[in-house]
């Protein structure tokens, strides 16, 4: 970003104390990724408060800071109301002004699941069409979207944007940050129904990404999710439909789906512009839904079927713990890692499972999983739900990590060797101790449950094959 401190401080109706010095550094909320031109967002979190790290901001080069109220530092401040707030206005300012250039264009998705995978995939096609920014793992809130637009400037083609929600209202106050000019629907889950209401609260805050889509702006929607489905009437603009069951209503859909022994999926590309063949590096037959949607979002903004199709076929996943697999020795056992621990609700559970049921044929199988968060007076149900599917697949033995972890137990009785871990670090001992040689061991739940622990023990214990 390259700047004034006065032009910040009207951007976010912010007061300037102090000289109208030059910003020509990154936005940072973060005092320890300050650096030289750097501005220094001082944001009020749970655990902290970044009015206490102005001084290290400074030291390590920002020259100017947003703050709730002046402090005792010689650097630049605007002093605002909110200072997350400021944050969201600055990059709406920000966004506002490359648009004036006439060269941007902003596709932003939401969903319950495949969000990040989504994002990755159509980062990488827009890459080979243009410049293009997209969040760094999953910066999806009021704090990483804004820093992630604040990331793009003149020579930014494309902006790629995911949309989270933990709750009403959340997505429309994205949205009013940066309006898209393309939306993407992937699907409405029970991830987090309790913060919601239930799910079809859950559907409403998932449809405020049409509502928020800048007028005439066109709408790509999962057709094969009837909750997704029933948004079309809001859309304003042009509604592009996408199918990974090939449903022929369709305006890009997938057909004579099939997988490899890895679960990789390869597949037909059917669009109006034409069909091509797509072989996934990504493990997951549910993947295919994700490239469907990253298909049409690149053709929606005008990249050509052959440079989707060659991009599709060799994208590989950017963020970690999402379906990566590793090949290990560990303790001399050969071991099959599935980590897809980033997150975890009912959908992703069910895509994961599958995921070890395809791999693990033929081979032991061993499924940790820590508890999935935020599901409300659902939790119980979801958790045995989890449990059925995981005896349904033929699972070997299920180790469970967490407070609800017990339901994914009771839910499986017929698994023959089921554990509770008392923590990450013992999660990983059960592991091994259910595994033998040839296993594959899928390790998933919610980011709170530090289930991403457990894969990392179990990565650190092993040896690349």
């Amino acid at each position: 970003m390259q700047t004034s401190a006065q032009w910040i401080a009207d951007a976010v109706s912010g007061r300037l104390v102090g000289a109208d010095v030059a910003v020509t550094g990154p936005v940072v909320t973060d005092s320890r990724e300050a650096q030289a031109g750097s501005l220094y967002v001082a944001r009020r979190g749970e655990s902290a408060d970044g009015h206490a790290f102005v001084a290290g901001a400074a030291t390590r080069g920002a020259v100017a800071v947003i703050v709730e109220h002046e402090v005792d530092e010689a650097v630049a401040q605007i002093v605002v109301t909110d200072s997350t707030e400021a944050l969201g206005a600055l990059a709406r300012a920000h966004v506002e002004a490359l648009r004036g250039h006439g060269t941007l264009d902003v596709i932003a998705m939401t969903g319950s699941v495949g969000k990040t995978t989504t994002k990755d995939l159509l980062f990488q096609i827009m890459s080979a069409d243009g410049p293009t920014v997209a969040p760094k793992l999953s910066f999806n809130n009021e704090v990483g979207l804004p820093l992630t637009a604040l990331l793009a400037d003149e020579s930014t083609r494309h902006l790629v944007l995911e949309m989270g929600a933990s709750g009403p209202g959340h997505i429309t106050y994205l949205t009013n940050i940066v309006a898209p000019d393309v939306a993407i629907e992937l699907c409405v889950g029970h991830a987090h129904v309790g913060g919601f209401g239930g799910f079809e609260g859950v559907a409403r805050a998932k449809a405020e990404l049409i509502k928020g889509t800048r007028p005439g702006g066109p709408v790509i929607l999962n057709m094969d999710d009837p909750n997704v489905e029933a948004m079309a009437p809001l859309a304003s603009g042009k509604v592009i439909r996408f199918s990974a069951s090939g449903n022929p209503l369709a305006d890009v859909r997938a057909l004579d789906v099939s997988v490899d022994a890895a679960d990789r999926a390869h597949f037909t590309l059917v669009t109006s512009a034409g069909s091509a063949d797509i072989s996934l590096k990504i493990v997951g037959r549910h993947h295919v839904a994700n490239a469907l949607a990253a298909a049409a979002g690149a053709l929606t903004l005008g990249v050509d079927l052959a440079t989707v199709a060659r991009v599709l076929s060799s994208a590989h996943a950017l963020s970690p713990h999402r379906m990566d697999v590793h090949e290990l020795v560990v303790e001399g056992r050969e071991l099959t890692l599935i980590d897809d621990s980033y997150n975890a609700n009912l959908d992703s559970m069910r895509a994961g499972i599958a995921a070890l049921a395809s791999i693990g044929q033929d081979r032991p199988t061993v499924a940790v999983l820590g508890e999935m968060l935020e599901l409300g007076e659902d939790s119980r149900s979801l958790h045995e739900q989890v449990g059925a599917m995981i005896e349904e697949a033929g699972v070997d033995a299920l180790v469970g990590l967490g407070a609800n972890a017990h339901y994914y137990l009771e839910g499986a009785s017929g698994v023959p060797h089921r554990e509770v871990a008392s923590d990450p670090s013992d999660a990983a001992r059960l592991a091994l101790q259910f595994a033998g040689d040839g296993a594959v061991v899928l390790v998933k739940g919610s980011f709170g449950s530090h289930s991403w622990q457990v894969a990392d023990i179990l990565r650190e214990k092993g040896l690349t094959r």
